[in-house]
């Protein structure tokens, strides 16, 4: 398998943000994870509505691989808010860039 190339993020996230549904009451709910690349392409592709070839010029990545990005970050949250699971968010192989930078 290859090495994942290293994706660059605006979106600076200190420590790890945690997201659970307020009716469960059990403290040990299951989970899922989701990295930083996967949030930083959701807040870029949904939330900014920016187009996937500008996300992957941002992000130093290819196109494709902004689109397996948000599959993989939709899957998960879908199945975190159907399945009454917390969201997680941190780690991948990312580094921290301004957003004024190119």
């Amino acid at each position: 398998m290859r090495p994942k190339k290293i994706r660059q993020i605006c979106c600076d996230i200190n420590g790890e943000r945690l997201f659970r549904p307020q009716c469960a009451k059990d403290e040990t709910l299951d989970y899922v994870h989701l990295t930083l690349d996967e949030f930083e392409a959701l807040r870029m592709c949904d939330q900014e509505d920016i187009k996937q070839e500008e996300v992957a010029i941002t992000m130093n990545i290819h196109r494709t691989t902004v689109s397996r990005i948000l599959t993989s970050a939709h899957k998960k949250i879908a199945d975190a808010l159907i399945n009454l699971k917390e969201i997680r968010i941190s780690g991948g192989c990312c580094t921290y860039k301004n957003k004024e930078e190119k």
